[in-house]
């Protein structure tokens, strides 16, 4: 089969691989018919280099149809649609039980103190091959699915595999009161949709975001947007009674904007040997904290920062004289997907498509298209927003 493979830092490219197999009773094969690459692939293009092989399958917002199943499944068959979330869960362990499927006992990376394995991202999350390909095995495939109609386009579904329920949990995990201020850092695709998220919910959404397409795509939707400037929090704090924002999502992670000195040790990084690469990013990471820092600023005192943008640092500084100070609450971590999908799939089966997943792609494309749409969607040029690739098209 086709699929997108790692070839080094800035460099992918679309090789024949092997198919999957059918390697555990509990597995399914899907024939992709829908794939994005997401932002956080972008780290794995840029920076995570240490922790890939050359020849990773990339890619972990996929959907299609299943054309194979293991003699152990018993909740899927031949024909059924399906969006695969990008974390990989056995939805019985004692996390998966709470709500924290991205923490799964069954799944967790032990060997670098990771939790639940994801696919196509890296050692520290299990290696396991990606959904940007023609095909792609799914473990624990009971669990590890979202069973979608058949009358609907695919861009209706894809989103619930990861960015969907990644910006709603965000927003949840934000804690606005009803009617409050939620402030967005950065409309990206995860920040597009927690910002509509705000919206839907009635909260009165500010964004930042120095791309002029991307806000224009928010204010579409009902949202106050604001370029990225040296005073645009001391004005939005001003808009709060100069109280600042009730909850505040980063939606930017670790390649914020900023943060020379930051930008240029993660640079130097990425030229090391592997093993000694790993170790320094391991132990002593650190981020560009520009997002974080400025959502600190703005949140009002009493309020909580919510971090669904990546972070991997082990090393980043935060002010912490500055947080205990405003008593602030601080939620973080990757998606629980599964979680959500009941609050969420309805939501993009509406006819009225309330959160705009039919407003969010810029791009379609054929799979072969794949490694120049990721230097465009890294570069944000020709007012690339999202990306969906079409394998087989």
């Amino acid at each position: 089969m086709k699929a997108l493979t790692w070839q080094g830092t800035r460099n992918v490219s679309v090789e024949e691989v092997p198919d999957p197999q059918i390697l555990e009773p509990t597995d399914a094969i899907v024939k992709i018919t829908s794939t994005a690459i997401c932002g956080s692939d972008l780290h794995l293009y840029e920076l995570f280099g240490p922790f890939i092989d050359k020849g990773d399958v990339l890619g972990h917002e996929p959907m299609g149809v299943v054309v194979e199943v293991g003699s152990a499944v018993t909740n899927l068959a031949v024909g059924d649609r399906i969006v695969v979330p990008f974390n990989i869960s056995c939805g019985h362990c004692f996390m998966c039980r709470r709500g924290l499927q991205s923490q799964c006992e069954t799944t967790q990376v032990r060997e670098y103190g990771s939790g639940a394995a994801l696919f196509g991202y890296t050692k520290l999350y299990g290696q396991v091959p990606g959904g940007q390909a023609e095909y792609l095995r799914v473990p624990l495939a009971d669990y590890n699915h979202i069973r979608v109609g058949d009358d609907l386009p695919d861009d209706r579904y894809l989103f619930l595999s990861d960015i969907v329920p990644t910006a709603w949990q965000g927003v949840q995990y934000a804690n606005v009161p009803e009617g409050g201020t939620l402030a967005v850092m950065g409309l990206g695709p995860v920040g597009q949709f927690a910002a509509r998220i705000g919206v839907h919910l009635g909260y009165r959404v500010l964004a930042i975001e120095p791309e002029a397409d991307r806000r224009a795509m928010a204010e579409r939707h009902g949202i106050l947007t604001y370029d990225l400037t040296d005073t645009v929090v001391d004005e939005l704090i001003d808009l709060t009674e100069g109280r600042g924002a009730d909850g505040v999502v980063d939606a930017v992670g670790m390649e914020a904007h900023g943060n020379g000195g930051a930008k240029l040790a993660q640079n130097a990084v990425g030229l090391l040997p592997d093993a000694l690469a790993r170790k320094l990013m391991d132990k002593a990471g650190i981020d560009r904290l520009a997002a974080v820092y400025a959502s600190i600023d703005l949140v009002r005192r009493g309020g909580t920062v919510s971090l669904s943008g990546v972070y991997a640092g082990e090393a980043d500084v935060l002010p912490m004289k500055t947080m205990f100070d405003k008593q602030l609450n601080l939620r973080m971590g990757q998606c629980n997907v599964k979680r959500w999908i009941d609050d969420l799939l309805p939501l993009v089966e509406d006819p009225a498509d309330p959160l705009g997943v039919m407003d969010l792609v810029t791009h379609h494309a054929p799979l072969e298209d794949a490694p120049g749409l990721y230097e465009t969607f890294q570069k944000k040029e020709d007012g690339c927003i999202k990306v969906v690739l079409r394998p087989g098209t």
